[in-house]
Order: C-alpha cells, then structure tokens, then sequence
C-alpha cells in the first residue's frame, strides 16, 4: 500500500474516531441530562410537583412539541385525588384520562414495547386533544406497574422523521418506568390521606379534615379581611328513618343528602359530614346575602328529592340550616374565630330547629369580643 494510500486511511479514520468520540459526548451529555430528570421525577414531594417536572421542565429541557399524560381510571380514583388537590383540566390540559383501557392498549403490543411512528387525526384526537397542530410523528411509552398498563407518556414532534421505527428509544423507555413508579407511588400517598379525610358512607370530607380548613380559612379571612360563612345542616327527624325503615334506608338517605349538599358547592368550599345526620359547609368569600341563597337552594333540593324505601314507598326528607357569617375586629386568633363561627352556626341551627325545621336561621359571627392575636 502506497504512502499516500496509508495517510488517506489514516485521515478517515481519525474522521470516523472523532465522530465516534462526539458522538459519545453527545450520549454523554442526553444521559446526564435525564438522569437530571429521572432524579428530580424520585425527588418529587408530590402529585403536584412531579407533573410540573413532567409538563413543565422536561417538556423545555427537550424542546417538545406536544407532550401528554393519559391516564386508565375506571373508578375515578385518580381523578377524584386530583379533584382534591384542585389539579383540574384548565391547571393540567395534557393530563388525559380515559375510563376504558381498551383504545389505549391497541396502541401497543402484548409486551408494552414503545410504538413510534406517523400521527394521524384518530391519534391526535385521543393522546394529543388539545395540541394546537396535528404532530407529524409521535412516540408513545407505555407506563406499566406489576404486568398492567396504567397510563401512557406521549411525545409528539412536528419534525416527521424524529419518532420512526428504528430510533433508539433506551433512555425515554427508561424514563417513563420511573415516572410510572413515581406517579403510582405519589397518587397512592394521596389516596391514603385521603382514606384518613374522607368519611367512607358518603365519600364526602369528614369532621378531621372540616376542623383544619375551618381554622384555615378562617385564618386567611381575617389576613385578607375576606368574606367568610358557614352553614350547619341537620337532617330532620333522621332517628325516625333508622327506627321505622332500618339502618339500611338510613344511609341511603345521608349519601343523597351528602350528594345534594355537595352539588350546591364550589371548588373553592369545604363540605364535611360532621357527625351522625349533621353535615358542615364552609363557603369562602361569601357574604350573607349569597350564603342564604345557597343554603336555601340545599334546603328547597332536599324538600324536592323523594328516595323510596323497601317497599317503594316515597321517603319524605328534609333538611335544617344554620347559617353564619364572620364579621368584626380582624386582629383576633384565628382559633377562637373559627371556634365563634361554628358557634354561631349551630345556634341558627338550633333556631331553625326549634321553630319547625326545613328552614334556615342566619347568626353573625362578630368577632370584636375575641381574644387579640397577640394575647
């Protein structure tokens, strides 16, 4: 082999060495940056932060054209954590849920393998819903927990050669098994705080949880000098439904109620069972005017609804209200305040009762007579 022969395989190979060498730079530096990500997705607090680093840094981090989260729910379990944490479909647009996992699991093969390729309108109107343009190609990752498909990662680009069959796909696959760790694992914490905040007959908040909004709120009405009602509810004659048609007819009657009171509410309000037939509402930036209307549509829904009991016969229910509104000195302590609110409500409750019940009775909660903050 002639000299100059020698030196031209000499160049191309050290071409070849130093795209080989940059293009192990480059795979070092991607994978440095998702284990960035894989970390701060395991150091996530919470539901809230792990979809931030989701939505928010990775999707920049990236530069991705269209990203979303879909999620299997079939018994609104997921949904209603969501709910509590007030994560809706305005905060969180790309978080998707469907009730069947049937559409989802077509997309992919019995082993979960990615599934990259072009993206048609039939794609686009399931995974990428609120995506401004129909991407050209998409990569989808499937988030799989013991054997079952929960959800899946989906990637779309605008660029049609980015996501084909054949790119090497390691580290997003390796990427969304730890979110499908890390999204099971934070929605189950919440669904366990939840267990200890909900009352299990109705499914609406219980006393624990009413009691800590309750100085929360109030707490936050008197810094902001805020609007503030709260409501007591009581079924009527309730003992009578559970002597003469069992316990049976009774808890269906509290999970109606339950269901009526809590169509009245606005995300922002706190409803509660209280405790027996008595449930608690907390209305926030309400002022008496408007908390009497709403405590009257509860009263005038209940008085309208007619459950049957065993035999079929019509169940007449009704409901009694106690209505309170904080107002006076705002430098009070935020405990004593709610605890004069609360009051205050159950003794409109008690005037509603004792002036023949299915009806509302109204007390302001003033607060001038309160021990000072700073005592």
């Amino acid at each position: 082999m002639s000299n100059n022969a020698l030196l031209d395989e000499n160049r191309q190979l050290r071409r070849k060495l130093k795209a080989y060498e940059a293009n192990a730079s480059r795979n070092e530096q991607k994978l440095r940056r998702f284990q960035d990500h894989e970390l701060r997705f395991i150091s996530a607090s919470g539901v809230h932060e792990l979809l931030v680093a989701i939505f928010n840094e990775y999707r920049d981090e990236f530069r991705l054209d269209a990203l979303t989260l879909l999620l299997i729910d079939p018994e609104y379990e997921i949904r209603r954590v969501m709910e509590n944490l007030d994560i809706t479909a305005h905060s969180h647009p790309d978080l998707l849920f469907v009730e069947d996992a049937a559409p989802l699991q077509a997309y992919f093969n019995e082993h979960f393998h990615p599934r990259l390729g072009s993206c048609n309108e039939s794609c686009y109107q399931f995974l990428f819903p609120n995506t401004g343009t129909l991407p050209s190609c998409m990569a989808l990752f499937p988030l799989v927990r013991q054997g079952k498909l929960i959800g899946s990662l989906n990637i779309g680009s605008y660029e049609p050669q980015r996501y084909i069959q054949g790119v090497a796909t390691d580290f997003l696959e390796r990427l969304a098994a730890i979110v499908a760790v890390c999204l099971e694992s934070a929605i189950n914490s919440e669904k366990l705080k939840l267990l200890g905040l909900l009352d299990p007959l109705t499914g609406v908040h219980n006393r624990r949880y009413f009691d800590e909004r309750l100085e929360e709120e109030t707490d936050r009405s008197l810094r902001e000098q805020a609007e503030l009602s709260c409501l007591f509810l009581d079924i009527d004659h309730f003992k009578q439904f559970n002597d003469n048609h069992g316990h049976h007819i009774g808890d269906l009657v509290l999970r109606d109620v339950a269901t009526l009171i809590k169509r009245q509410m606005r995300s922002s309000d706190v409803m509660a069972r209280f405790g027996g037939e008595e449930f608690a509402a907390l209305l926030v930036r309400t002022d008496k005017h408007e908390a009497m209307d709403i405590a009257e549509r509860i009263r005038a829904s209940i008085a309208r609804h007619q459950p049957h009991d065993a035999d079929g016969q019509p169940l007449h229910i009704t409901i009694s209200i106690g209505c309170a509104s904080l107002a006076g000195n705002p430098d009070v302590a935020a405990q004593s305040a709610a605890h004069h609110l609360l009051q205050q409500a159950d003794k409109a409750l008690y005037r509603a009762k004792q002036s023949g019940r299915n009806r509302i009775d109204y007390s302001l909660a003033e607060t001038s007579d309160l021990r000072n903050r700073s005592a």
